[in-house]
């Protein structure tokens, strides 16, 4: 997770697509540019899907509107003794969280059960894969 110099918040990884189709690989860009570390696809489908409200702020020293953030969660590997990176301009912390802790470590109330929600859809992905079903 990256601890989010606007929401001063622990998250996992992500970024905007700005215009880009191939979603996949906006995903595992935004997690090296934000961590440092490399990661590889587990599957090529988003496993969750998540419309965010994302309250009024300043970006970079900008305003940014209120909006609607539309969430797509893609589940990465990686290797967890892989250094971590700080991106200075968007993060001030890289951690490995188990998903036990991911919630907790949030500070935002309102991520709090779309944190909840997406680790019981991590699980769940996960006990597919196992028993091959995914």
């Amino acid at each position: 997770m990256v601890f989010h110099r606007i929401y001063q918040s622990w998250s996992w990884t992500g970024g905007h697509a700005d215009d880009e189709d191939d979603l996949l690989s906006v995903a595992v860009r935004e997690a090296y540019e934000e961590t440092g570390v490399t990661c590889a696809p587990i599957g090529t489908a988003p496993i969750f899907l998540e419309v965010i409200g994302v309250p009024p702020h300043y970006k970079k020293g900008a305003y940014v509107s209120a909006h609607l953030h539309y969430n797509l969660t893609f589940l990465l590997t990686a290797n967890s003794d892989a250094p971590l990176t700080v991106k200075t301009d968007e993060n001030s912390g890289v951690q490995w969280f188990s998903l036990n802790d991911t919630v907790a470590a949030c500070c935002e109330p309102e991520m709090k059960p779309i944190y909840q929600k997406l680790n019981k859809t991590v699980v769940s992905y996960q006990r597919s894969l196992l028993s091959g079903r995914a």
